[in-house]
């Protein structure tokens, strides 16, 4: 199948398996960096053009140190400040694990089940890439490496289900399995005018950053010993999935933990399934969308320009966005 992006499939309904869409080289930079390929030098002149207009920048990452007591058995951020010559110069060193604070899910970081009748519980990542792939030290394939040599550019887009879901009198936590319906999402494009473009990198404001500071230290250490935290996000349904690919996004991110509502309410239609493992669509997660909400409530516009710069780490398998919104 050929992999040129003029022959992505119009229509969910179009796709031979919506499961996966994997229409690149096995091992070919096409194929990892995913529907990052939408983002055609055409479309990144576009929405610069039509984006920047009044310099304003925005950088989206959250504190390193946040979530300062990670799910999942995560390690703890690290930073420590040392001589590197005595009385004259300091470095610093770093240890944190991207998916403490805001990321991009790489292609490597999620599978999805892809059962046999020989394993009924065989797995793969995108492509077929399987595991023993990514864990082979002679291995890049669908790396975030990829990702790093063109960057993540092109127009966003905001939805801030948090500040529409406030003045409608609904309490969002975003610690709980509070799920963002889509036709709210609808509603609120309709009511800010907004019309999505092809390439257009999608964000959903939730309010996890508002949650976690209004927390105290014992609430923030109960999170983290859970076995099985409880996260707002998306709702997963076939209708989400078929507005994410009738829409053509790049991209998707939110200031929640797993994007989507977790653990998921409708795990036929996990999006990270889908989306990541299944189509190469980067997730972004735990994104500070607080001032982007506020400078675009201020200007009247729910559009801008986004910059991000995953890290240039062949093999890697998440990355800190390093990303900024420029209106």
């Amino acid at each position: 199948m050929t992999s040129r992006m003029d022959d992505l499939p119009e229509k969910y309904d179009d796709l031979p398996d919506k499961r996966q869409y994997w229409p690149a080289a096995a091992g070919s930079p096409e194929e990892g960096l995913g529907m990052l390929r939408i983002l055609t030098p055409g479309i990144v002149a576009d929405a610069a053009r039509t984006q920047i207009q009044t310099g304003l920048r925005v950088c989206l990452n959250w504190d390193l140190e946040q979530l300062d007591t990670p799910g999942f058995r995560r390690k703890p951020f690290e930073h420590r400040i040392k001589w590197v010559s005595l009385g004259i110069a300091f470095d610093d060193e770093y240890h944190f694990n991207p998916q403490q604070s805001s990321q991009w899910d790489g292609l490597r970081h999620h599978s999805a089940p892809a059962p046999t009748p020989e394993d009924q519980t065989r797995r793969i990542f995108y492509g077929g890439t399987t595991a023993e792939e990514i864990q082979d030290p002679n291995s890049s394939r669908i790396g975030i490496g990829y990702w790093a040599k063109k960057g993540i550019a092109g127009r966003g887009v905001l939805i801030d289900y948090l500040s529409w879901a406030e003045k409608k009198g609904i309490t969002v936590n975003g610690l709980s399995q509070h799920a963002v319906p889509l036709d709210d999402v609808l509603s609120i494009a309709r009511e800010c005018n907004i019309e999505f473009q092809r390439g257009d990198i999608f964000f959903l404001r939730v309010g996890l950053t508002k949650t976690w500071y209004a927390m105290s230290e014992a609430q923030k250490q109960v999170y983290s010993q859970q076995t099985v935290p409880k996260h707002a996000g998306l709702e997963q349904s076939e209708r989400v999935l078929r507005f994410m690919w009738d829409n053509h996004f790049a991209a998707v991110a939110s200031d929640a933990v797993s994007f989507e509502v977790f653990p998921p309410l409708n795990p036929e239609f996990d999006l990270h399934h889908h989306m990541l493992a299944g189509w190469g669509l980067p997730i972004g997660e735990m994104f500070d969308l607080e001032e982007l909400a506020e400078t675009c409530r201020q200007l009247g516009r729910w559009t801008f320009f986004i910059s991000s710069s995953p890290l240039n780490c062949a093999k890697g398998v998440s990355s800190p966005p390093n990303c900024m919104a420029i209106f």
